[in-house]
């Protein structure tokens, strides 16, 4: 039995097709419902995952997305699957409870994602307790990848930067406030141009603004979320997700600072849901 499992964030689709021992994985564009529908993540699948599974026969699609936890939105995301893989069954789920499953399996814990955007809940083994809400960009996602890159942009745009990190970020953008708020206010898929700026904090470390940047809006993802759970003194607390893990010694700090028990720091889900389904 072939199994294709997806962990789709805003940014990318890491999908991957389990048949007996043998794994293929294949990346892909993200696929948020909240800035395609149907018909464009369809073509996105038949132009970007089919070509690379070539003639691969699928039983099962495991789908677990951003912008799923919404029912409406999970039903956008289905149909393109079942328009592309017509025979297969089509799971949806979203990204929160892939996390979940990824990083506790049938243990319970507290499950986290930084990455373009942020979440976290309380898993007790089988399903989602407890769900800090999620606010998107705009309002919320402290500690991830938008979050931060808001606040790059902010230090340069306000003229915060010293000089050095001024001609540093000169020097690899190349860009100007007006093209900046261009591409936040007016051109598609603001979050993934946002948080395109962590970068700069992960070339930059050791400088004190930076550093600031980084413990500061993994703060707020700390106290905003993380003390919401009265679990948390009591279960262990995972990350999964690019941010997460380029600024693991941040988080062991702020873990041990807040007296959290910290467990697993993955840069992605997608080999922990692998076993999950297999087993």
């Amino acid at each position: 039995m072939a199994i294709l499992i997806a962990d789709s964030g805003s940014t990318k689709c890491e999908w991957c097709l389990v048949n007996g021992n043998k794994k293929q994985v294949v990346i892909t564009q993200g696929l948020s419902p909240y800035f395609l529908d149907s018909t464009q993540i369809e073509v996105i699948l038949r132009n970007e995952l089919l070509p690379a599974l070539k003639k691969s026969v699928v039983d099962i699609v495991h789908f677990y997305g951003t912008g799923c936890l919404n029912p409406e939105n999970a039903k956008i995301v289905k149909k393109a699957i079942k328009a592309v893989f017509k025979e297969a069954e089509v799971n949806v789920s979203h990204d929160l409870m892939g996390a979940a499953r990824s990083l506790c399996g049938n243990n319970k814990g507290i499950a986290c994602i930084l990455g373009t955007g942020s979440n976290s809940c309380y898993f007790n083994g089988q399903k989602i307790v407890r769900n800090s809400p999620g606010l998107g960009y705009v309002l919320g996602d402290e500690g991830s990848g938008a979050y931060l890159g808001k606040k790059v942009i902010q230090y340069y745009l306000y003229q915060t930067f010293d000089e050095d990190l001024r001609y540093k970020f000169d020097e690899k953008y190349k860009t100007n406030s007006t093209e900046i708020l261009e591409n936040v206010y007016k051109k598609p898929l603001p979050n993934r141009y946002l948080a395109s700026f962590t970068l700069f904090l992960s070339e930059n470390r050791g400088h004190y603004m930076i550093e600031n940047i980084i413990e500061d809006g993994l703060n707020d993802f700390f106290y905003n979320h993380l003390c919401k759970y009265g679990e948390i003194w009591k279960q262990p607390i995972h990350f999964v997700g690019g941010v997460s893990f380029a600024f693991k010694d941040v988080i062991h700090e702020l873990c041990n600072g807040y007296e959290f028990t910290l467990g697993k720091i993955v840069k992605n889900p997608l080999e922990g849901l692998v076993e999950y389904h297999k087993n």
